[in-house]
């Protein structure tokens, strides 16, 4: 456990030194605490632009798309796989579903394109058929359906992981004492399946909604330019553009601790609703 202990105690415990670049006008050559403070000034600039607005509502949309048709998907995976009774089936199809997760967005967004872009392999094949051409990747009104669905072809298979970890603990005479009392796959789902990994779903929840504002920095950055700013700015690239590439690092940290709060904030709400349903949670 000792380097996983060290990287975290280092680059995220450590680095929350580095907060107080958000209370100062940050000059690199002066350092971390010769710049001078400025206190909520930044905040204050932040909460006043449109654009720190317009990119945390996209975020939010893109984070609330994702968790409804991203979330489900590994449950409803590992449910197919844990119902094949071939483990040599199991195991190509969970071969099939895992290798997305390993490819670099660099290329998955580089397949996308391929496929769905201007002039891609689906416009090459509706020009030949004589149909009207869609450009779905330089489309702003599909972004956030595009951004989705590769999220789910590239990270749903590698998510059915905890899942079926957790349908293996099932007890196999429920679901024989259930059939014996006519329950049919639906209600051995309801009341057998569902229950038995609840504490397993209401965990990986609160994960992610923690997690909620940080919807894929590099899947984004990639296809930014093709669909503009008004589409494609999110958080994360918002800090980007702000810290690194135009200087203003005391406006992109306060931006990042924003978001950074807001996570922590639903993580303890989340983790306090599931204590009122009576689940541990990821803390008592």
């Amino acid at each position: 456990m000792l380097p996983g202990l060290v990287y975290f105690l280092l680059f995220h415990y450590g680095a929350f030194v580095g907060n107080v670049v958000a209370f100062r006008e940050y000059v690199p050559f002066d350092g971390l605490w010769a710049s001078p403070w400025v206190g909520a000034e930044n905040f204050s600039r932040m909460f006043g632009d449109p654009d720190f607005w317009h990119a945390t509502w996209n975020t939010l949309a893109i984070a609330l798309l994702q968790l409804i048709f991203f979330f489900p998907v590994p449950l409803a995976i590992a449910l197919l796989l844990h119902g094949l009774t071939s483990d040599l089936l199991r195991r190509f199809v969970q071969s099939v579903v895992y290798l997305p997760h390993f490819l670099s967005w660099v290329i998955v967004v580089a397949l996308f394109q391929q496929v769905l872009g201007s002039t891609g392999l689906l416009n090459s094949v509706l020009g030949d058929a004589g149909l009207h051409t869609v450009d779905i990747i330089g489309n702003p009104d599909a972004y956030r359906p595009l951004v989705v669905a590769q999220v789910v072809w590239k990270d749903a298979g590698w998510g059915t992981i905890i899942f079926l970890a957790a349908l293996m603990q099932v007890d196999e005479q429920s679901y024989e004492a259930a059939a014996i009392d006519g329950a049919g796959p639906w209600r051995r789902f309801w009341h057998v399946t569902l229950p038995s990994i609840r504490p397993v779903i209401v965990l990986l929840l609160i994960m992610r909604l923690g997690d909620v504002l940080s919807v894929g920095f590099e899947q984004m950055l990639l296809q930014r330019s093709t669909v503009g700013p008004g589409a494609g700015e999110i958080l994360d690239t918002f800090v980007f553009w702000q810290g690194l590439v135009g200087g203003d690092t005391g406006y992109a940290a306060a931006a990042g601790l924003f978001k950074g709060v807001v996570g922590a904030a639903l993580v303890f709400a989340a983790n306090k609703v599931a204590h009122r349903l009576g689940e541990q949670g990821i803390y008592k």
